[in-house]
């Protein structure tokens, strides 16, 4: 699935997955100086169960690598995501 990287306002972006004008995935964060603030994770119901959470959380965890940010997990799935593995290690703040 593709992401497009979209600024929403000041020092707030998203990867997000659109289609036909409905909304179907996003991953939304704050950037603050060199810390990606993942504060919100969305998957609708047509994408539930297919891993499509973890595919946003790995496309800004590769957005963060290749830019040298941290990332701080606000947003519940992504605490639970730092939690239960350790491909996020480098990137944890």
């Amino acid at each position: 699935m593709e992401f497009q990287l979209q600024q929403l306002a000041e020092n707030q972006y998203a990867f997000l997955n659109e289609q036909e004008g409905e909304k179907l995935a996003e991953i939304t964060w704050q950037q603050n100086g060199s810390v990606m603030v993942m504060d919100h994770t969305y998957v609708s119901d047509k994408l539930r169960g297919q891993g499509v959470a973890k595919q946003l959380l790995d496309q800004a965890a590769s957005y963060a690598r290749e830019k040298g940010y941290k990332m701080e997990a606000v947003c519940s799935y992504v605490v639970a995501a730092f939690e239960k593995s350790d491909a996020y290690n480098d990137v944890k703040q």
